[in-house]
C-alpha cells in the first residue's frame, strides 16, 4: 500500500511545486528592460496575444500568460498598450482586459477652418478609415481630444460636431437679451470672426460688441479675415498680406461689400469665442484696430478710429525702420 502511496504523493508535490512556479513566474517581474508598445490586433484569439507578447519580449513564457489568463478569467482587449519595464505576466494580462490601451491627443486650435481640421484628421495615422463626409463650416468644437489607435476618422468628427451642437444649445439658451442675432446659426457665423479676429481672451466680449453694434446700425462689419475666407476657397489663411483691391473682390463672405452677416461660418470657433457673442461688453464702441503690441484700440467714431489708425502706422512704420 504504502508503495502504491508513494508515487501518487511525488506527483502531488510535483504539482504543487509546479503550481507554485507558474505562480511566482506569473506575478513576478517579467523580462522587458524598458517600456515599449505592442498593438493587439482585434480578432487576435489568447494564443496569438501571448505569441505576440512573448515575440515582443514583454513575457518570457507565453504559457505562463495563457494559463494564467485561464485560471483568472482574464480576457485581453484589442488595442494599443505602453507595457512598463519588468511588467509582470499578470499585470500585463490586466492592462489588457481592462482596456487600457494608450491615449493620444488630437488638438484642434480655436480659429482653424474645416479644411484644416480634416488634414490634421487625416494625418493622425493612429486613426483609421477615410473621412467621407464633410461637415459644414463652424461645425466643429476645437479642443483636445483623447483618442485610441484605430478609432474611426468619421467617428471622431461626428463627436466634434455632436460637442459642438451641444456647446451652442447651451450656451445659446443662456444668452443675453437684445442681441441682434435671430439664431444660433447667426451666433455661430458671428462667434468665427470674433475667433479670428483676436485670440486674446479679455477682448473677445469687446470685439464681438463692436461688430453688434454695427448690426443693429445697419453698418457692414468690414472684417478682413472674412475676405481671406472667400479669397482661399475656404482655408481661411493667404500667403500674402491682404489687399485694398482685395476689399472690393465681391463674394460672398466679403464683409466690405455684403450687407450684415456673412452666409456661413468663416472658422471653427471656440467656446470663449462662443460666449462673447452672447455676452458682449457692454460698450458703444463701432472700430477696433491693432495696436502694434498685439492688441487692438476699440473707438467710438470715426475721427477716434482713423486718429488710431495713423498711431499704428506711424508705430508700424517705426518699427520697420529699426
Amino acid at each position: 500500500m504504502r508503495k502504491l502511496l508513494l508515487p501518487v504523493v511525488l506527483v502531488a508535490a510535483v504539482a504543487v511545486w509546479a503550481a507554485f512556479q507558474g505562480h511566482r513566474q506569473f506575478v513576478s517581474p517579467g523580462p522587458l528592460a524598458e517600456a515599449k508598445t505592442v498593438i493587439v490586433p482585434k480578432g487576435a484569439g489568447l494564443g496569438a496575444v501571448a505569441r505576440s507578447l512573448t515575440d515582443a519580449g514583454v513575457i518570457g513564457n507565453r504559457w505562463i500568460l495563457i494559463v494564467g489568463a485561464r485560471l483568472h478569467a482574464l480576457h485581453p482587449k484589442a488595442g494599443e498598450y505602453l507595457f512598463p519595464a519588468a511588467v509582470s505576466p499578470r499585470d500585463a494580462l490586466t492592462m489588457m482586459a481592462e482596456g487600457r490601451t494608450v491615449v493620444h491627443k488630437l488638438t484642434i486650435a480655436e480659429g482653424l477652418t474645416v479644411r484644416r481640421v480634416l488634414d490634421i484628421v487625416r494625418q493622425a495615422d493612429y486613426l483609421a478609415g477615410n473621412v467621407t463626409r464633410i461637415p459644414a463650416e463652424g461645425s466643429l468644437l476645437p479642443e483636445t481630444w483623447y483618442l485610441s489607435r484605430d478609432d474611426r476618422r468619421d467617428e471622431v468628427i461626428a463627436r466634434m460636431a455632436k460637442s459642438m451642437r451641444q456647446t451652442l444649445d447651451a450656451l445659446w439658451a443662456g444668452r443675453a437679451e437684445g442681441l441682434p442675432l435671430k439664431t444660433e446659426e447667426e451666433a455661430l457665423v458671428l462667434a468665427s470672426i470674433v475667433e479670428r479676429e483676436t485670440g486674446i481672451a479679455d477682448e473677445r466680449p469687446k470685439v464681438a460688441a463692436v461688430f453688434e453694434n454695427r448690426l443693429r446700425l445697419g453698418m457692414k462689419l468690414q472684417s478682413d479675415p472674412t475676405v481671406i475666407y472667400g479669397l482661399s476657397g475656404g482655408l481661411g489663411v493667404l500667403d500674402r498680406p491682404l489687399t485694398h483691391e482685395d476689399l472690393v473682390v465681391r463674394h460672398p463672405w466679403n464683409t466690405y461689400v455684403i450687407d450684415g452677416l456673412p452666409p456661413s461660418p468663416i472658422a471653427n470657433p471656440g467656446k470663449a469665442s462662443i460666449e462673447a457673442v452672447l455676452h458682449p461688453a457692454a460698450s458703444d464702441a463701432l472700430y477696433f484696430v491693432a495696436d502694434g503690441t498685439g492688441r487692438h484700440v476699440f473707438a467710438r467714431t470715426l475721427d477716434e478710429h482713423n486718429a488710431n489708425v495713423a498711431k499704428w502706422r506711424r508705430a508700424l512704420n517705426g518699427h520697420r525702420e529699426k
